[in-house]
């Protein structure tokens, strides 16, 4: 029996690693497989899948798409085809948010008193697409807080004085680019969405019917009877099951890859019935 981390983020988004480090960490940590889900970037798969071909580790392409939900929404997409030009121009289309986004957020932070250029930012960021951790990663070494954490939780998370919304797309248009890719489209981490029983079972039945196909009942801070009612839920809506670490490398340092905080183990049964699901 193997084990596998199905959502992973390197230096193409937020993440500390490069995709060719994050498959040779995953190889070293006795994984039989991993999924590259950078968010709303495909740019580090090809480096990866290249890499995992001379390592013998199978490598998933995927990508990480924010939706806009009155919670955090995210959509995971499996087996995704790089070459898709829907994906392609949805996921350019999500950089320009971001790009229109992130001067606002300098600004703000200007206004507060920190000194911080857009400049500095891209320094950071080397090439990645520009999000709010490599800004927090910008305060962070000039001294302005004492930890990424206190970035966020003073300054840049929702409804701190440096926010800005970023423009997303809906649920279903994020689904629909994934499944015009030819990939499986999988709601990430439920726990966040901040929806009671009911509500989540009548979101699912509503995404389900514009072509969701999965759910991650396995994530690093799902409790085991979250973990339990998510493959209850995935029972009941047919939906496929996926699981993975969130794992960002020095960013989130708590979270090992595979293991989360050390309570995630997922079998590669997993990814076997995910190809199932896609068939």
């Amino acid at each position: 029996m193997g084990y596998i981390d199905l959502h992973t983020h390197t230096t193409a988004s937020d993440g500390t690693l490069s995709p060719k480090e994050l498959v040779e960490h995953a190889y070293g940590s006795g994984l039989t497989a991993v999924a590259i889900t950078d968010h709303d970037t495909i740019g580090g798969i090809e480096e990866a899948l290249s890499q995992g071909k001379k390592i013998g580790l199978e490598v998933v392409p995927g990508v990480e798409i924010s939706v806009d939900f009155h919670g955090e929404m995210h959509i995971l997409g499996y087996f995704i085809n790089l070459e898709s030009p829907v994906l392609q121009e949805t996921l350019e289309q999500l950089r320009e948010y971001r790009k229109e986004r992130n001067p606002q957020i300098i600004r703000k932070l200007n206004d507060l008193g920190f000194t911080i250029t857009l400049e500095e930012v891209k320094e950071v960021a080397r090439g990645a697409v520009i999000g709010r951790p490599h800004i927090a990663k910008v305060l962070l070494d000039k001294g302005y807080v004492q930890s990424l954490d206190q970035a966020f939780g003073e300054y840049l998370a929702t409804g701190r004085p440096a926010y800005v919304k970023k423009e997303k797309l809906t649920p279903q248009e994020a689904i629909a680019a994934i499944v015009s890719s030819g990939g499986l489209p999988v709601l990430a981490h439920p726990k966040y969405l901040g929806l009671t029983r009911e509500e989540l079972h009548a979101l699912l039945f509503s995404l389900t019917g514009v072509g969701l196909k999965g759910i991650e009942a396995y994530y690093t801070t799902h409790s085991s009877a979250e973990t339990q009612f998510y493959l209850a839920l995935a029972e009941q809506h047919g939906l496929a099951v996926t699981g993975g670490s969130d794992f960002h490398g020095s960013n989130k340092p708590d979270i090992e890859l595979g293991k989360g905080l050390g309570n995630l183990a997922v079998k590669d049964e997993v990814l076997v019935k995910l190809k199932e699901a896609l068939k």
